[in-house]
């Protein structure tokens, strides 16, 4: 039976998943970048979350690897280049989490626009403040998408029933309009939308996309909603465009830096102000981390592995 090695916490159905494809599973959630470099010579699969960048030094000494598998979506702590160089394929589960991800994001736009987050803080505190909490209303807002592929999507999805026109840009894609959402440029997005939702990988093109230059196309001020890639906005670009009020408001479900006990200075200078801003929603990077999402992703990522050639 050929063997993988999985690093990462997975749903204790993955072991027995694998097994029933023919793979004997080395579930080592606690190993750490030195051990994986020492023993990933011997397995020919393995499965990731997000413990380690799989780099060209943890791939050159994967003599026997045949396929790695992401336990998720994003594939920007892999070096996919040189896998596939190597002829390693890569499976991901983008489906596994995506239903997660969308009903996240819904209720980060209806926290940020009703003010849930404010008022509990103030009730907690004896505050019963009802005119300093009158709400947004969502209904006849234009949400602009910026990457439809099934994170996107299923965001879009969840938007019906609001009465909400939802515009998608997807620079990699053509003719996928559907019910949930019009096929648009970013000049559409920029000249019409009160809400930009994320929903792109990490890349070079995307990292700090959102920017001054970026923000000041848009004809509205507006919210913003980020459940895709921290490094797609920075601390200080989320700094000043509040302070302008061209971000209305910010739901972030990801940051620049999420080793939040290791910023930079500036990154620390800038988050200290940006916690201040009684407008911006946080959550850690849990967008698609339910407990359904934790073992759908072990269906997803078997069944692909199983379908490997």
């Amino acid at each position: 039976m050929k063997t993988c090695l999985i690093i990462d916490l997975m749903h204790e159905s993955i072991t027995p998943l694998l097994q029933q494809i023919g793979w004997q599973a080395d579930y080592r959630p606690e190993i750490n970048r030195e051990e994986i470099l020492q023993i990933i010579h011997q397995y020919e699969g393995l499965i990731v979350r997000s413990k380690t960048t799989i780099d060209k030094e943890v791939i050159d000494r994967a003599e026997k690897l045949q396929w790695i598998g992401r336990a998720g979506a994003g594939l920007d702590q892999l070096d996919v280049e040189t896998l596939e160089e190597r002829n390693i394929k890569i499976v991901n589960a983008p489906e596994g989490n995506r239903d997660a991800l969308g009903e996240h994001a819904v209720a980060l736009l209806l926290s940020l626009f009703n003010k849930i987050h404010v008022a509990d803080r103030q009730i907690r505190k004896g505050s019963w403040d009802r005119e300093g909490n009158r709400g947004v209303e969502l209904m006849s807002k234009t949400v602009g998408i910026i990457g439809y592929g099934f994170m996107g999507q299923a965001f879009a999805r969840r938007l019906q029933g609001f009465g909400v026109k939802v515009l998608a840009y997807d620079k990699y894609k053509q003719n996928y309009g559907d019910e949930y959402a019009r096929e648009a440029s970013l000049e559409d997005i920029f000249a019409q939308a009160d809400v930009l939702s994320l929903h792109v990988p990490l890349t070079e093109e995307t990292r700090f996309m959102i920017n001054h230059t970026f923000l000041q196309k848009f004809s509205k001020d507006i919210y913003l909603l980020n459940t895709a890639r921290g490094k797609n906005i920075s601390f200080k670009t989320l700094v000043e465009a509040l302070d302008s009020g061209k971000l209305k408001g910010a739901a972030l479900d990801v940051l620049e830096n999420e080793k939040i006990t290791h910023f930079t200075t500036e990154q620390q200078h800038y988050f200290n102000l940006i916690i201040h801003h009684d407008n911006v929603i946080f959550t850690p990077h849990v967008g698609g981390w339910t407990f359904e999402s934790y073992e759908k992703i072990n269906k997803t990522l078997v069944g692909k592995i199983k379908s490997l050639k």
